[in-house]
């Protein structure tokens, strides 16, 4: 009898030793139910409020991504590497200086007032192009991709940053100007528009740029001609500005002769 009640109270011990173990554990696993689910709550919440930031590093990992598999001309050991001196030469077509010499030149032989006009207005176009993408290019600040290569027109004329491309705004703004100004004909339309096509998707090929920064240069150099169109100098208001400026001068100079001789 006493072994059995000895058993019974072991036993009774034991249920009773084992009981707030048990408890323990059910508390301690609920108190991590809900730090959990806190911790859930929190997560869920910074996300709802940093939605835009998240999209906005995933259409830049695409951006690098795409403009990393565009860049097949990069050096002479990429993929397409053969072609690469006439990528440049294309990239070269839509340099400023060219563009700058040329119209210069056809703006001095001109024989009507009409093609001088025209030319007149082109160079100031130009001119607008390279101030414009300066300043957003000091604004935004965005390095250039890290394959691209400098070669001897680059090492000359260094570009830091890359956003965007002024090849980009160039070529969308003077195939406009072409478009609207010079061209009448169906396939010299073709031809404006596949030209400033393979002006953008050299800079790719070359890994000059990001898509991106294409992208946007051709929006902006689309908008820029409107600008241009809009401050439209006439050769009459031209002549007109410079003799109002002669005119001023002459009499500065005058009234500063007339009081040298008033003094003596």
């Amino acid at each position: 009898m006493s072994s059995t009640v000895s058993r019974r109270n072991s036993c009774r011990v034991s249920q009773c030793g084992n009981r707030p173990s048990s408890d323990v554990r059910r508390r301690g696993s609920s108190c991590s139910y809900f730090s959990s689910g806190a911790q859930t709550e929190e997560f869920s919440v910074s996300l709802s409020q940093s939605i835009f930031t998240i999209t906005l590093r995933f259409l830049l990992a695409i951006d690098l991504w795409l403009s990393k598999r565009l860049g097949v001309c990069a050096s002479e050991e990429s993929p397409w590497g053969s072609i690469r001196p006439l990528v440049r030469l294309v990239e070269f077509s839509g340099h400023v200086i060219p563009w700058l010499i040329g119209t210069l030149y056809t703006l001095l032989s001109g024989e009507t007032v009409a093609e001088q006009e025209i030319m007149l207005n082109l160079a100031l176009a130009l001119l607008l192009d390279l101030l414009l993408v300066r300043v957003v290019k000091t604004l935004v600040r965005r390095r250039t991709p890290t394959q691209n290569r400098s070669d001897i027109l680059s090492t000359f004329f260094v570009e830091r940053y890359t956003f965007p491309s002024g090849h980009a705004t160039r070529a969308a703004m003077c195939a406009r100007f072409l478009l609207a100004q010079l061209v009448d004909t169906a396939a010299m339309r073709v031809l404006v528009v596949g030209w400033a096509s393979l002006v953008s998707l050299s800079r790719l090929l070359l890994a000059r740029h990001y898509v991106t920064d294409v992208g946007f240069g051709l929006a902006m150099g689309y908008c820029q001609y409107s600008i241009v169109e809009r401050l439209w100098v006439t050769w009459d208001c031209l002549q007109d500005l410079l003799l109002m400026r002669l005119q001023e001068r002459l009499n500065m100079v005058y009234g500063g002769l007339w009081m040298a001789e008033w003094k003596r």
